[in-house]
């Protein structure tokens, strides 16, 4: 495609990892807030810490999707969106390597934490950081509506 075209891989990129992430988050989110939270299992924080992350978690998920989904100021959401998707994938991997046996939880289902779980949070990981980055390219380039029209020539008026 042309450069100035509005349509290419990177927005094309941006657009599905907003779609995505985002309906994913808003997904899990709902999941959680509404069933008993697996936080415990993982056994990483304090009882209060987990108590904490129990309640505030779906909430901030959904939240966070939402305005993922909007994109606007995609910077700023798709940054905290990037970092909690690396601390899922970190608690799964951490999970997974110490063979933990438990449920993740992540979508209102139980599913053992294997090689398929944290391939997912891999690849969602990588999609997030991939949509962050080109969200970044993207906001210093103008947009391609929105460029100044060339010049007429002075006699064509």
């Amino acid at each position: 495609m042309m450069q100035s075209s509005p349509l290419n891989l990177r927005r094309a990129i941006i657009w599905i990892g907003r779609l995505v992430l985002g309906g994913i988050f808003i997904y899990a989110g709902y999941s959680k807030a509404f069933l008993p939270n697996h936080i415990e299992a993982f056994k990483m924080l304090p009882p209060w810490g987990v108590q904490f992350v129990a309640h505030t978690l779906p909430f901030a998920e959904i939240v966070l999707g939402l305005l993922v989904l909007v994109g606007w100021r995609l910077r700023i959401w798709a940054s905290l969106l990037t970092l909690i998707m690396l601390g899922f994938f970190v608690v799964v991997l951490r999970a997974y390597l110490l063979h933990m046996d438990i449920n993740c939880g992540c979508f209102a289902t139980p599913e053992p934490i294997g090689p398929r779980k944290v391939l997912e949070d891999a690849a969602l990981s990588a999609l997030a950081l991939l949509m962050t980055y080109l969200a970044f390219v993207e906001a210093r380039k103008p947009h391609p509506w929105s460029a100044p029209q060339p010049a007429q020539p002075s006699g064509l008026r």
